[in-house]
């Protein structure tokens, strides 16, 4: 299977994309290469081989989801470089 021209600016326009002359010409030559690559792909004996759903074999590893007493507003605000009364000191930044 081939890509021509004609193929290329149905689908460009299909995705609203407009190449000119020079261009249509680059992008047919790429789909056929990808095409052609993909037909080299097929050609490979995947038989008993198992499918990836990752490309390293590490399982993913989570804790236990315990529940913990929530910080107290004291808490987060002791290492606040300012504060007024129980919030966070900014600068100001929308004028």
């Amino acid at each position: 299977m081939s890509v021509t021209s004609k193929d290329v600016a149905y689908i460009a326009d299909l995705a609203r994309l407009r190449f000119n002359e020079e261009e249509t010409i680059v992008m047919t030559s790429e789909l056929n290469n990808i095409l052609h690559y993909i037909e080299k792909l097929n050609e490979v004996d995947t038989e008993g081989v198992e499918p990836l759903s990752s490309i390293h074999d590490q399982i993913n590893v989570l804790r236990e989801d315990v529940e913990l007493q929530p910080l107290t507003s004291e808490d987060v605000l002791k290492n606040a470089p300012q504060r007024q009364d129980r919030f966070f000191k900014v600068p100001k930044v929308i004028g």
